[in-house]
């Protein structure tokens, strides 16, 4: 999640990013684990009559039931404890009791958690019902992307060739699947610790070989955003939901990962 201009602003400030010990890495395992436990009871809930504000309900109740609070309630005054954006909903959709899902709608739901001082943000698309053939690609290419992404999060790599590793993935599906996908432009990853967003920003798209490099201890969130037509967003007068100009329809995955040794760890995945 972030509000319109926050991650622009990283975008120009690399040169401050937090390095966790491993100690402070479990802890945010700790509150990733929070989120992992209820975008689960939210990807389930999510059927056809079910209102964009009972998932927030939900999703409030489990992170309180669990020690934690939500990351995104009161940040910068967002009003609510998920982002639940339906269709062509991009990012950041308000929860609202007169917003109830309908068969085939599709609603991306973002989630973040923080236990401890330490923040988890992780998002999913899920389908209400039967969704068409179109949409189910467009989902999948989204979370084939993240997991491209994940894979590139390695010691001595650069960030932008995460960047690249996430384009090329989305290439891959769009000619596979015979669409050409919209990769959302203004919006993507960032770091994440003592705070939701931090240093650097991570763009879903790019050339490989520049920016920082990546060492033990960075945190990164993780999270493209693909559409099935035009890159192009506009925000609506609400300040925060973010919508396609062509009201095609989107995708969001995201998860928050640790960058190790031994590899990526992916501190929002379910025990």
């Amino acid at each position: 999640m972030s509000k319109g201009g926050l991650l622009g602003m990283l975008r120009g400030r690399q040169s401050m990013i937090e390095i966790k010990s491993r100690g402070e890495l479990e802890a945010m395992r700790a509150a990733g684990l929070v989120v992992a436990r209820a975008l689960d009871l939210l990807t389930k809930a999510v059927k056809p009559g079910v209102s964009t504000a009972e998932l927030d309900e939900l999703a409030e109740q489990t992170i309180r039931d669990a020690g934690a609070v939500p990351s995104f309630k009161g940040y910068h005054d967002y009003p609510a404890s998920i982002c639940s954006s339906v269709n062509e909903q991009v990012v950041h959709g308000i929860p609202a009791a007169d917003q109830v899902l309908a068969e085939g709608d599709l609603i991306s739901i973002d989630c973040g958690a923080i236990l401890d001082g330490w923040h988890g943000d992780a998002a999913v698309t899920v389908a209400a019902g039967e969704i068409r053939p179109e949409d189910k690609l467009l989902s999948e290419a989204t979370r084939t992307a993240l997991y491209a992404g994940v894979e590139a999060l390695v010691v001595g790599a650069k960030l932008s060739d995460v960047s690249h590793a996430i384009e090329q993935s989305i290439l891959r599906s769009a000619k596979a699947d015979g669409v050409k996908y919209g990769i959302i432009r203004d919006y993507g990853g960032h770091g994440i610790g003592t705070e939701m967003h931090m240093e650097p920003y991570l763009s879903n798209y790019g050339k490989p070989g520049k920016g920082p490099r990546l060492v033990e201890g960075m945190a990164i969130a993780v999270e493209p955003m693909l559409t099935l037509g035009d890159h192009r967003t506009d925000e609506l007068d609400d300040g925060w939901t973010v919508v396609t100009v062509d009201k095609s329809r989107a995708a969001h995955w995201e998860h928050s990962v640790a960058i190790t040794a031994d590899g990526p760890w992916i501190l929002t995945a379910p025990e």
